[in-house]
């Protein structure tokens, strides 16, 4: 049904329930003649009178009673549904989709969960992990995502839900008893590297800085992986270096189950951000769950 002529149909009920053009017109906001401009238009759409005129009164005809008895209730449950709807811009409740991608749901969304859910009761969040693919959050029905701010669109509204981040590359001790230490970022050319895809075919080169100088290595080996915890195992089995987040690997290092290189050529840079189209006319629920995550 066109706009048009669902307004056709609210002004029609609207006179009908008033008997009266000029009260109808008062209550909707509108002038005596362009509320019978319509009238007439809409009775000469569906091809009959829907009601019956003088210079003192109006009322409907018996087509016009017939539509009056399915208009009152469709019309209820429309306006019904969108006072609902307006409830969500208020009252922290509904649905919220976010695509997460794992590392940033262990270590962003996990540690807050129970809070939320105790906060937001009429909230679900429904999270889907998305590996590390680039997903159009519109195109997907994603209300908004989390991931590293690098990978975030420059059209997206971003805000920061985590510290800054370090990148460790990482081994086992079995693989550096066998290979030395890289000294240099280009050095890793002679070493077994495990590789790390995003989405169905980007696989990531290793980025490096030190001082002013920046270098973007294409490293190779005998894996490649999209998920992080693979990733670490097989560095943990020795299959390689690899590339990761220093908060991943940081219980590793701590156990001796994996060995850091190359720390100086890995500084701080920008961490988790979450993203979402609009800042216009935003559901309550997601400002709710921005509001907490935010730092």
């Amino acid at each position: 049904m066109a706009a048009d002529e669902l307004n056709a149909l609210s002004a029609f009920l609207a006179v009908a329930e008033d008997r009266s053009f000029t009260k109808a017109a008062k209550r909707l906001g509108v002038s005596t003649s362009a509320l019978s401009h319509a009238m007439r238009g809409l009775e000469e759409r569906i091809g009959i009178r829907l009601l019956a005129r003088t210079t003192r009164s109006v009322s409907p005809t018996e087509a016009g009673q017939q539509l009056l008895a399915h208009l009152r209730p469709a019309l209820g449950e429309i306006r019904g549904a969108l006072d609902r709807i307006a409830g969500l811009r208020d009252r922290p409740a509904g649905r919220v989709r976010l695509l997460v991608t794992p590392q940033a749901a262990r270590m962003v969304l996990a540690p807050q969960l129970g809070r939320f859910a105790e906060q937001y009761p009429d909230v679900v969040l429904d999270i889907t992990t998305g590996g590390e693919s680039r997903v159009d959050l519109v195109a997907g029905g994603f209300d908004a995502g989390i991931r590293l701010g690098e990978f975030i669109e420059a059209d997206m509204v971003a805000v920061r839900v985590s510290p800054d981040q370090r990148a460790a590359i990482v081994a086992a001790p079995r693989y550096l008893a066998s290979h030395p230490k890289p000294k240099s970022p280009r050095d890793l050319p002679a070493h077994r590297c495990i590789n790390f895809r995003h989405g169905a075919d980007e696989i990531y080169r290793w980025e490096f800085d030190k001082g002013r100088r920046s270098l973007s290595v294409a490293v190779s080996g005998p894996l490649i992986v999209n998920d992080s915890e693979m990733l670490t195992r097989a560095a943990i089995d020795g299959v390689g270096l690899a590339f990761m987040l220093e908060a991943q690997a940081a219980p590793h290092l701590d156990n001796g189950a994996l060995i850091r290189v190359l720390e100086d050529w890995c500084p701080p840079f920008a961490g988790y951000f979450l993203y979402y189209p609009s800042r216009r006319q935003q559901p309550a629920a997601l400002s709710a769950l921005i509001q907490m995550l935010r730092i």
